[in-house]
């Protein structure tokens, strides 16, 4: 049995690399870029009115004019006007380029309009006011996006501006989620008294995308000859395995000894902390006929609700973004109140988070143990407690495993 160090550690030296696919801009959401984006034109590409008003010449409002005959309109959109009387003036709309001859824009809020004239009721007027200058917030040819950016609705934008319509990601994983065990039925069924309904393939279905993976759901009985065939043709298929469940002791925990028969090599079994403590991963390398190694990765959790749950945030998604080039994230909270825990293992305590005065707070939520999938409902985070410890004191602070946000 090792560490939960030292099984990060492990996996993250098991990640993979995926290739380079093109998508339409619009379908690259929550995608990791693989191309950098440059500015194909100066932002703002013009000067450009950032108020609705009038365009004056600076100087002929510090050598005393305050009022200007109005000479037409610049709209937005329309080609560039020019002010052909320096002692006129031009009305301007919020995004049209500045006229030719202007340098300053005066808001119609302190601008009286009367018999087409424009009488400005200010004292000062600075040169370039109201104006977004050409090339201010980045020159052609300069950094937008780089390389390995998480897409957001942000770049989305950025994207379109530049027109991309089309974009270079990474090709998400093939990823299959199984169940084992005969004791479970499918959702709709109603369940006799020695069943229950399938509910981990679900909660790992939805804890997947939120990092925007789609994946495919499968169901296997306690069979070993079974498990061994339709595994095989897993291995064969997808990128990722995801099982939950059969990695105990249990008499028909099959799963580690087929994945070892199959040429699955075990990274490890077995992870010193509560709950998940029978987590199983490992690592199948194969050619192709043109003897490029295909690898596929196999994450076994065990077949409690919260054992699984905990596992799929601690372990697969550093693994999944670690592979797509990403950083995760990291938090911390302090502790609300004083908590034990005996055995020499990590802990992960399921907390309430609460913010108070910016500090985020959390505050045990104890079920029932692994199988209290309930009360994952209850909490918002896993609190991770070192195995170096038994006491824990309020007002500490340790990592945080969230799943709610608020």
């Amino acid at each position: 049995m090792i560490s939960v160090k030292e099984a990060s550690l492990r996996i993250q030296k098991a990640t993979q690399e995926f290739s380079v696919e093109t998508v339409s801009f619009l379908e690259s959401q929550d995608r990791v870029l693989k191309e950098t984006i440059l500015a194909d034109t100066d932002f703002p590409s013009f000067d450009r009115v950032c108020m609705d008003g009038i365009a004056i010449l600076k100087k002929q409002f510090d050598a005393g004019k305050r009022s200007f005959s109005i000479e037409g309109v610049q709209a937005a959109g329309s080609p560039q006007r020019t002010l052909k009387n320096a002692e006129s003036c031009l009305e301007v709309m919020t995004g049209a380029i500045l006229p030719n001859n202007t340098d300053a824009v005066i808001p119609y809020e302190l601008v009286t309009i009367e018999n087409g004239n424009a009488t400005v009721n200010v004292d000062q007027v600075k040169a370039l006011q109201n104006i977004h200058t050409k090339g201010r917030d980045r020159s052609r040819g300069e950094l937008l996006i780089e390389k390995d950016t998480l897409i957001t609705a942000a770049e989305i934008g950025v994207l379109a501006t530049v027109g991309k319509s089309e974009v270079q990601v990474i090709q998400q994983p093939k990823i299959v989620i199984v169940s084992t065990g005969d004791e479970l039925v499918e959702v709709a069924e109603i369940p006799l008294a020695h069943q229950i309904r399938r509910s981990n393939v679900y909660s790992l279905i939805a804890l997947l995308k939120r990092l925007a993976v789609k994946a495919h759901t499968e169901h296997l009985k306690d069979d070993k000859e079974s498990l061994k065939r339709q595994i095989q043709f897993y291995l064969e298929t997808y990128d990722v395995l995801l099982f939950s469940g059969a990695v105990s002791k249990g008499k028909f925990d099959f799963l580690p000894e087929v994945l070892e028969e199959l040429g699955v090599e075990k990274l490890f079994h077995k992870v010193k902390q509560r709950p998940g403590k029978p987590f199983w991963f490992g690592q199948r390398v194969a050619l192709d006929v043109s003897g490029v190694e295909n690898k596929t990765t196999i994450f076994a959790f065990p077949g409690n609700p919260v054992s699984t749950y905990v596992n799929c945030l601690k372990y697969f998604y550093p693994w999944y973004q670690k592979s797509l080039g990403t950083k995760p994230s990291k938090e911390t909270a302090v502790l609300g109140v004083d908590f034990s825990f005996k055995p020499s293992m990590t802990y992960f305590l399921q907390v309430k988070l609460e913010n108070k005065a910016g500090v985020l707070v959390a505050i045990p939520q104890i079920g029932n143990g692994s199988g209290d999938l309930t009360n994952l409902v209850d909490a918002d985070a896993f609190l991770e407690l070192p195995a170096d410890k038994t006491e824990f004191k309020k007002g500490e602070f340790y990592p945080i495993l969230r799943y709610r946000t608020f």
